[in-house]
Parts: structure tokens; C-alpha cells; sequence
């Protein structure tokens, strides 16, 4: 099963090729997060993990600030949490 999730992610990402967002929805401790921090981990050249349950609200407040300047809001987080994003190449797995 985790290999059939894996791959669905792997064809999103290579159909869509960072055009789109995608939102992972189901039971509670099934393994979303480990596989969505896994894939980001194996599929992109870096990624930040965002836990909306464990992050400040000043994080909190950059989403709803920049949510229509998404350039300014990687900045941001890329600052934020020392990471160096890559256009197409980095993702941002939160829960």
C-alpha cells in the first residue's frame, strides 16, 4: 500500500511538475506524514516541514499574510528556518 501511495505522489509530481498543490486527507496515524516527509525528502532537492499544531503564530502569520505573494512567503520561510529553496525543486509538507 505505502508503495502505491508513494507512486501516485511521484506521478503528481511529475504530471504536474510544481503547477499545483496537493492536500493529503484521511484517518488519524495512518502514515500521511510519514510518507509526504519521506517523498519530500527522496523527490526534491530540499524541503521545509511546517507542523501547524507545533509552529508559533508569527509562521502562522506569514501564510496569511503572503498567501497571495507566494515569492515573498518562501522567502520568508526559507529564511525563517535556514533552508535554501529551489524553484521546483523543494516542497512544503506541513500537517
Amino acid at each position: 500500500m505505502k508503495r502505491k501511495l508513494y507512486d501516485e505522489l511521484l506521478t503528481w509530481k511529475n504530471k504536474r511538475n510544481g503547477k499545483s498543490a496537493m492536500m493529503i486527507e484521511g484517518a488519524r496515524r495512518v502514515g500521511k506524514s510519514y510518507l509526504v516527509e519521506e517523498f519530500a525528502r527522496r523527490e526534491y532537492r530540499s524541503c521545509i516541514i511546517i507542523d501547524f499544531f507545533k509552529v508559533g503564530e508569527d509562521i502562522k502569520e506569514l501564510f496569511k499574510n503572503y498567501k497571495d505573494n507566494l515569492d515573498m512567503l518562501f522567502t520568508y520561510l526559507s529564511t525563517f528556518y535556514s533552508t535554501k529553496l529551489y524553484p521546483r525543486e523543494c516542497t512544503l509538507p506541513y500537517k
